[in-house]
């Protein structure tokens, strides 16, 4: 009996992020009709820090879209027998890094430790002493007497010499099949590359080092735990990564929650005012009145409270988990769009009396139509804008909220979950910094890398800024 060697799952929030990915790549399909489109895009690529910015978020939503691809593997059976799969959902992140899942420690161990970081009794020469033991995997190649960092500095020396040559190979190789399609040498396609108004050194200087610094983390990784292990002894550089795909999901998920309420509320508000206008003010000032961490706590303790009266219907700790994310983001989504109605609502207001708006109106056309083929389009540079800004703003939010305990589920790894954590042994003496400082720093990342491309973005946008 044939049997699929892995059952694949397919979580609600994965379901979200492919439509999510089909949607974006069938808009710039047809963005490319449209030149008056395609001139802004092609402004934030002709800029060093759009570049920069967009090459940081595509490598975090890659690894977000790894790690939504979800499915059980198989267990062993015998051919007559029924296949039975495991209870465990994993991805095709976890199948990457599974060096990093599997090797586990006792406890913490600091970055690039061979020795457990605090004095345990355990058996020594067949003596129990009270000392720092090793560490199963990290260092375990490293004989007793061998120094420790010079082997660090020669397997760092390895990574970056490897990575760097193959980076030069992969660019050699598109050079001179760029220059043969193009019929000419490649010093000559170097001198057309900078002739173009793309800062193609930008661009090969960013590819090339983030190609070599994954690289040499992954190596790294194979030796040592690079950013130390937690309590229950896992990898702190898994975690971190495995937390990339929490916060991607919740910065954008909670984004298409908000949009169509921020747009067609503000819209309407500003363009009808009246009693309309009257309705939708007191709706946003009466939400904005009440705090949203209990909104959200209250609604998460309510969606707790049905998954346990309800526990048949997540056969999986995942299903669990991503139900709660999923719900999380809804949350978000329906108590965050209020900052964003006012703005359209103002910009409305003033666009309403433009003299364009006022000839549509004469010329009989109506309001649905004066909305689509006037308004929205006048308002989208700051929808784009706030949509990247709130983006950022959410990936904090989730880290807060699950710092309180109303965030996602505590068996989901995420950068808040991980500095909820990490507080508790703060307090420590030695300190434990390195899951706090992970966090910090992947989430800072992110953060920043979103507020360049939201800055150039509105560069791009605004009809007010003329594109150089």
């Amino acid at each position: 009996m044939f049997a699929l060697p892995v059952l694949p799952v397919l979580l609600w929030t994965d379901l979200l992020i492919y439509s999510l990915f089909i949607s974006v790549f069938f808009a710039a399909r047809r963005i490319r009709h449209y030149p008056h489109l395609v001139a802004p895009w092609r402004h934030i690529f002709t800029r060093r820090r759009g570049v920069i910015a967009v090459f940081i978020l595509f490598s975090y939503l890659i690894i977000a879209l790894l790690d939504s691809i979800h499915f059980r593997l198989a267990l062993p059976s015998k051919a007559d027998q029924q296949q039975h799969y495991a209870t465990e959902v994993v991805s095709l992140l976890d199948i990457g890094l599974q060096s990093l899942k599997q090797n586990t420690e006792k406890t913490y161990s600091a970055p690039f430790a061979i020795t457990s970081y605090s004095k345990t009794l355990h058996q020594q020469n067949g003596a129990l002493t009270h000392s720092y033991p090793r560490l199963q995997y990290g260092g375990s190649h490293i004989l007793s007497g061998e120094s420790q960092w010079s082997d660090i500095i020669l397997k760092i020396g390895q990574a970056l010499t490897t990575g760097l040559v193959g980076v030069l190979i992969f660019f050699s190789s598109i050079a001179v099949i760029l220059a043969r399609k193009a019929g000419c040498s490649i010093k000559c396609l170097w001198q057309q590359l900078q002739c173009s108004p793309y800062p193609i050194k930008t661009i090969l200087w960013v590819v090339g080092s983030g190609a070599i610094t994954v690289y040499a983390v992954l190596f790294l990784s194979q030796y040592y735990h690079v950013l130390g292990t937690d309590k229950v002894g896992q990898d702190v550089l898994y975690q971190t990564i495995k937390s990339i795909r929490t916060g991607i999901v919740i910065g954008t998920l909670t984004t298409l929650v908000m949009l169509p309420l921020a747009i067609g509320l503000g819209v309407m508000a500003g363009f009808f005012r009246g009693w309309i206008d009257d309705l939708i003010q007191y709706l946003y000032t009466t939400l904005n009145s009440i705090p949203g961490v209990l909104l959200i706590a209250a609604a998460v303790l309510m969606l707790q409270v049905y998954m346990t009266n309800n526990a048949e219907q997540f056969t999986t700790i995942a299903e669990r988990a991503d139900m709660r994310l999923l719900a999380l983001c809804i949350i978000l989504g329906m108590t965050s769009w209020t900052g964003l109605c006012r703005i359209l609502r103002a910009e409305t207001l003033k666009l309403r009396e433009a003299e364009y708006v006022q000839a549509a109106k004469v010329a009989g056309l109506s309001h649905w139509q004066i909305l689509k083929r006037h308004i929205v389009p006048n308002v989208m540079h700051l929808v784009i804008v706030a949509i990247v800004l709130d983006f950022s703003g959410l990936v904090l939010a989730e880290a807060v909220l699950s710092y309180v305990g109303v965030g996602v589920d505590p068996s989901m790894i995420s950068w808040g979950n991980m500095i909820n954590s990490a507080r508790l042994e703060m307090a420590r003496e030695p300190v434990v910094w390195w899951s706090l400082m992970a966090a910090f720093l992947l989430m800072f990342i992110l953060v920043l890398a979103a507020n360049l491309f939201a800055d150039t973005v509105r560069d791009a946008f605004d009809p007010r800024v003329p594109l150089v």
